[in-house]
């Protein structure tokens, strides 16, 4: 399977959050990189990896998704990031369900502020 080349939008469900979502509910901004791409997308693949019950599933160059899994019910949400020359789209979505309950926006936001305390993103 080819990685996209963008993320896919969020559509009508507001459990979903992405940088290049339309709607301003779903909305996240777009990351800026602080460092080299290459030193920003080794520090996300680390961050991801070591992420409580969360698998990477795909990684390339410049793609990555991952499965989240909930804590209570194992229920699986959708992590995606793509890098861009300057920058990291983000898009994370429950699978199932219709609210989320903010899990997927917490979700984002907690892997900017990781990335942000190492220095790799702006805050």
């Amino acid at each position: 399977m080819t990685p996209p080349e963008r993320l896919a939008d969020c559509g009508r469900r507001p459990n979903c959050v992405s940088s290049t979502a339309t709607d301003p509910k779903r909305r996240v901004g777009p990351w800026r990189l602080a460092v080299e791409p290459e030193v920003a997308w080794q520090a996300v693949r680390e961050i991801v990896a070591a992420t409580p019950r969360t698998t990477i599933v795909e990684a390339t160059d410049r793609y990555l998704h991952a499965e989240a899994r909930s804590r209570l019910f194992g229920f699986v949400d959708d992590l995606e990031l793509v890098l861009e020359s300057d920058e990291l789209a983000v898009r994370s979505a429950s699978r199932i369900g219709y609210s989320d309950r903010g899990v997927n926006r917490r979700r984002v936001e907690d892997l900017r502020r990781a990335l942000a305390a190492r220095g790799l993103v702006a805050p």
